[in-house]
């Protein structure tokens, strides 16, 4: 098998001679699911060319590209952009569990953002570090969240009647059209979490100018600086938020009003490591790891979800029947059009992989999109079926699951990095769901108002980024 092959070798057979292999290149639009021909070696393996990953054609359509990877080349050394791509659902289970091999994120991906956070340390120094706040994610502080995330979820869609915006809300007799990201999904995570790590109601929207700032200065250097200073400003404001609940801690509520549990930063001031309590600093970066983890992930899978099951209308109505099936349609969201791509990892040593040599220090990226769409692991996997019996669809577990026959999506990963934010997303989009679909009458899409595909017919596909609108009418009364 021609594994590692050099990059004049995967170039395809239609490349100029002595053209430029750095150069940009248009790759076609090729029907959803097909590949375009990069050309073969005299083995017949597929040719492939790195420049493809910069194409609006795998933004678009990228599963059948991932599919050669892991057929021919599992383990790929991409000498364009100086990284490997490890894409088999087996390899990036065995990486993400190697906590000697791989077990760091590459330094400065996320904390000059986002602060001084546990993403990029590994071993004791992580595991103490992720349990300040993981503890406040799971269990009984999970279910004490459901009364908040129902009641703002209901806020939210009673503002409708008050919008006068012909880009979020369009009202005829007995039918309204809303734009399901701009009306909800797009800011609904974000005041969720304000709201269960103890912001007050007022600073809710600036919480929203920070959050869009820091994620947006994650993965550009023109908008960093921006980032960089949004998190100063949340900085700012976290210092006179933890002054005071040192000395009185504050409360989320039941629906009847109750105080059931004290919020997450009312519990971080109390935190102590080696006798010592938590700055303010490593409350505000644990802060914006929780914000980064269920924000845009939970803004993805609610309208990834909400776009597929309505062009799935058998699953939907099964949805509809039966409350508890928004758990399926979750998990199967997440594995056939995950909002969440991959992991970074730096090798510590030289690694040998299906014949590819890894040198120590390289930049590897753990491909969970590929990951999910593994056909070893998952039977028909661009299918979206939320019935499938392959995939487990219980409580998620850092340790994932494999076992009779199912296996865990890797939207999240797995292992000791798994993502701080996945509980908080999981419990934000079904409870949102379940709101929405109280409140929606007889929803479907408005296909007129949705980007189509290549064919100018057919609503376009996913891809490598999640929906970023969804127009839904529903009737009204």
């Amino acid at each position: 098998m021609n594994s590692l092959a050099s990059f004049a070798e995967t170039l395809a057979p239609d490349q100029g001679e002595g053209e430029d292999p750095g150069a940009s290149r248009q790759f076609p639009l090729m029907p959803e699911g097909e590949a375009y021909d990069m050309g073969h070696a005299p083995d017949g393996t597929p040719l492939f060319d790195p420049r493809i990953f910069d194409s609006a054609e795998f933004f678009r359509n990228p599963y059948p590209y991932y599919r050669i990877l892991r057929d021919h080349y599992p383990v790929y050394h991409d000498k364009l952009h100086n990284c490997y791509y490890v894409t088999r659902y087996d390899d990036i289970t065995h990486c993400y569990f190697d906590d000697e091999g791989f077990n760091t994120i590459p330094k400065g991906s996320s904390s000059g953002v986002l602060g001084n956070t546990q993403l990029e340390l590994s071993g004791v120094e992580h595991r103490r570090r992720r349990n300040l706040y993981g503890q406040h994610l799971v269990g009984k502080s999970l279910e004490n969240r459901v009364p908040a995330i129902r009641r703002l979820a209901v806020e939210m869609i009673e503002t409708w009647d008050g919008i006068n915006d012909d880009q979020i809300i369009i009202d005829r007799d007995g039918s309204r059209t809303v734009e399901l990201g701009r009306a909800f999904a797009n800011e609904f995570p974000i005041r969720v979490v304000c709201e269960v790590l103890g912001f007050p109601k007022e600073a809710q929207a600036d919480f929203y100018y920070w959050y869009n700032s820091m994620m947006s200065g994650l993965g550009a250097s023109d908008t960093h600086k921006q980032g960089l200073e949004a998190r100063q400003h949340l900085e700012d404001y976290v210092e006179g938020i933890v002054e005071a609940r040192r000395k009185e801690p504050t409360y989320l509520y039941d629906e009847a009003g109750n105080p059931i549990s004290k919020d997450i930063i009312s519990k971080l001031c109390e935190t102590k490591v080696d006798g010592d309590y938590l700055s303010t600093e490593e409350i505000t970066s644990n802060i914006a790891l929780v914000v980064g983890g269920g924000g845009e992930t939970t803004r993805g899978a609610i309208l990834n979800m909400w776009y597929l099951l309505l062009q799935h209308p058998d699953q939907f109505a099964a949805v509809c029947n039966d409350d508890n099936l928004w758990d399926s349609a979750f998990h199967e969201t997440l594995r056939h059009s995950t909002p969440i791509g991959g992991q970074p990892r730096q090798n510590t040593f030289d690694v040998e992989m299906h014949g590819v040599h890894i040198p120590a220090g390289s930049l590897v990226n753990m491909v969970d999109f590929s990951a999910n769409h593994d056909e070893r692991i998952f039977r028909d996997p661009e299918t979206f079926n939320m019935f499938r019996e392959d995939l487990y669809n219980g409580k998620l577990l850092r340790s994932g699951y494999r076992k009779e026959g199912r296996c865990s999506h890797m939207a999240f990963g797995v292992g000791p990095h798994l993502c701080p934010g996945a509980w908080i997303s999981h419990q934000e989009a079904v409870e949102g769901s379940r709101v929405l679909l109280s409140k929606l009458k007889n929803p479907r899409i408005n296909v007129e108002r949705m980007p189509k595909d290549i064919d100018g017919k057919k609503l376009r596909p996913i891809g490598l980024v999640s929906a970023r609108e969804l127009w839904i009418d529903y009737d009204l009364g």
